[in-house]
């Protein structure tokens, strides 16, 4: 415990900065991967339901699924940029 307490003593206020930084940034790209992920989820059920009831339009349901889960995944690829710009910046 006592080695504990003296690691954490040394520690400057540089280094807690960089510290609460990497982990401000990966509670927010955690939070922005959520809306994403719910998002797919729910397109994709959506479109399988879809197909199920009109098998004759499928091709163009999934085309129009692959185009939501494009744009639905660009969101999480820009919360993974705010979170590289957070953590280096």
């Amino acid at each position: 415990m006592s080695t504990l307490a003296t690691a954490l003593a040394q520690i400057e206020a540089a280094d807690l900065k960089n510290i609460e930084a990497a982990g401000s940034a990966g509670f927010a790209y955690g939070l922005a991967a959520i809306g994403p992920g719910i998002g797919i989820g729910y397109l994709v059920g959506q479109a399988v339901q879809a197909m199920a009831r009109q098998p004759e339009s499928a091709g163009q349901v999934q085309t129009t699924m692959f185009l939501g889960i494009a744009f639905t995944e660009a969101l999480a690829l820009i919360g993974f940029v705010v979170f590289i710009l957070l953590k280096f910046v």
